[in-house]
C-alpha cells in the first residue's frame, strides 16, 4: 500500500548521539551486569554494518553511540495482515557474552496482547531468541545467527496474515472448521488491538522516533480510516483493505467487532486530527458507527415491544367479531377431542414427558465468538 514511498527522510538505520535512554526497556542506572567483552563489542559493530546494508522494507533501526549494547527497532505492519499500517516497537540489548547468548528483546506492548508471540508484559516468544522451543536449526547459533534474522522473523513469522496459527497447538490444523472460525475472530481482535496501539503511540511516541511516528500516521491516516469503514461494512476482509474487495456475499462482520470499533474509531480519529490529519467526513463516520451500534439493540427493543403489544393486537382483532371469537373458543376443546388424529394424540401424550435434552453445540470461547 505504498508505506515505504511515503517515509523518505527518516533513515532506515542510524546512530544517534542522544544520551537519554530513560524509556529504553533495558536501560538501568547505575548499569547492572558485566561490561561488554571485546568479542561482544566487535560482534555488535558487525551487526551494525549488516543492518545498515541489508534492512528490508518496513523495518527501521536506531543504535546509540554512547550505549552500543542497546538498540531500538520499529516494524511497520505489512499489507495483507491485521497489523497493516501499525507500528510495532522492539527494544534490544546485547548481553556481555554476546554472541554466545542471543540478544534480549522486549516488545512495546502497552498492556495489549495482539499476537500469540507477543505478551502484554513485552515478552517475545521466538525460537531464535531461545525463548521458545524449536528445532536445532531454529535456535540461536552463535556462529551464524544475527539481529537481522531476528527482525526479519518478527516481521514475517510473527506479524503475519493469520496470527492465530502462531500457537503451536493450532499450527498444523488450519483445515479444521472450528479453528478457521477462531482464526477469523482472532484476526479481527488483532486489528482492534493494533488500532489501540496506534492511539497509544501517537500520544506517547518512543524517543528518537517522535517525528517518524507523527509523519507515518499523518500520511496513513486516510488509509486507516477507510480500512476501518470498509471492515465495518463488510466491503473487505480484515487486513485486506486495498488488496481485494468483497462483492457478494459480503465479509461477515461480528457484533463484537462492530461494538469495539464504534467505541475506538472516534478516539483514533481524534488522535489523527491532533497530529494534523483531520477527517473532513468525521461526523458522517461517527453517525455511521452509531447506527451500526444501534442496530444491535433494535431487534431486542422491537421484540420486547411486540411482546408488550401482543395483548392489544389480539384485543383489537376480537373487537371486530367478539361473539364469533367467543363461541369458537368455547367449542374448541370439544371439536379437538372429536377430530384429533392419532398423530396429534401421540404428540399430545409426548408433551407430558420430559423433553429430550438437546445436543450441546460446540461454541467458540466468548473471546472469539462471532
Amino acid at each position: 500500500m505504498g508505506e515505504t514511498a511515503e517515509i523518505e527522510q527518516f533513515k532506515q538505520f542510524d546512530v544517534v548521539t542522544d544520551t537519554d535512554y530513560s524509556d529504553h526497556r533495558y536501560f538501568t542506572k547505575p548499569q547492572k551486569g558485566d561490561p561488554l567483552s571485546f568479542k561482544a563489542m566487535k560482534k555488535i559493530m558487525q551487526e551494525w554494518e549488516i543492518l545498515k546494508e541489508n534492512l528490508p522494507e518496513l523495518i527501521y533501526v536506531r543504535v546509540y553511540e554512547g550505549k552500543i549494547e542497546l538498540m531500538r527497532a520499529v516494524i511497520i505492519g505489512a499489507s495483507g495482515t491485521p497489523y497493516h499500517d501499525g507500528l510495532f516497537f522492539f527494544d534490544l540489548a546485547f548481553p556481555s557474552t554476546y554472541p554466545d547468548q542471543p540478544p534480549q528483546v522486549s516488545y512495546h506492548a502497552h498492556g495489549l496482547r495482539l499476537n500469540p508471540n507477543l505478551y502484554e508484559s513485552g515478552r517475545v516468544c521466538l525460537s531464535l531468541l531461545n525463548t521458545w522451543s524449536g528445532g536445532r536449526n531454529e535456535l540461536w547459533d552463535p556462529s551464524s545467527s544475527t539481529v537481522l534474522q531476528v527482525l526479519v522473523s518478527l516481521q514475517g513469522l510473527v506479524l503475519n496474515e493469520e496470527p492465530f496459527y502462531n500457537e503451536p497447538h493450532y499450527a498444523t490444523k488450519k483445515e479444521n472448521k472450528y479453528n478457521t472460525s477462531m482464526s477469523k475472530a482472532y484476526t479481527k481482535e488483532a486489528f482492534v488491538s493494533s488500532c489501540k496501539m496506534m492511539q497509544y503511540l501517537m500520544q506517547s511516541p518512543p524517543k528518537n522516533f517522535e517525528g517518524f511516528v507523527a509523519d507515518h500516521f499523518c500520511k496513513r491516516a486516510g488509509v486507516i480510516r477507510a480500512a476501518c469503514k470498509a471492515y465495518l461494512k463488510g466491503d473487505a476482509n480484515v487486513g485486506y483493505y486495498g488488496i481485494g474487495s468483497i462483492s457478494s456475499p459480503r465479509a461477515r462482520v461480528s457484533r463484537k467487532f462492530k461494538d469495539s470499533m464504534s467505541v475506538l474509531y472516534p478516539k483514533l480519529d481524534e488522535a489523527f486530527t491532533k497530529l494534523g490529519a483531520p477527517d473532513p467526513n468525521f461526523q458522517d463516520n461517527v453517525d455511521q458507527l452509531e447506527t451500526v451500534g444501534s442496530k444491535r439493540k433494535r431487534p431486542v427493543a422491537e421484540s420486547e415491544q411486540k411482546g408488550n403489544d401482543s395483548t392489544e393486537t389480539v384485543g383489537s382483532k376480537t373487537e371486530k367479531a367478539p361473539a364469533k371469537s367467543q363461541a369458537r373458543n368455547n367449542g374448541k376443546k370439544t371439536k379437538e377431542n372429536e377430530t384429533v388424529s392419532s398423530k396429534k394424540k401421540q404428540a399430545q401424550h409426548m408433551s407430558f414427558q420430559p423433553k429430550e435434552k438437546p445436543k450441546r453445540e460446540i461454541r467458540l470461547p466468548a473471546r472469539f465468538r462471532e
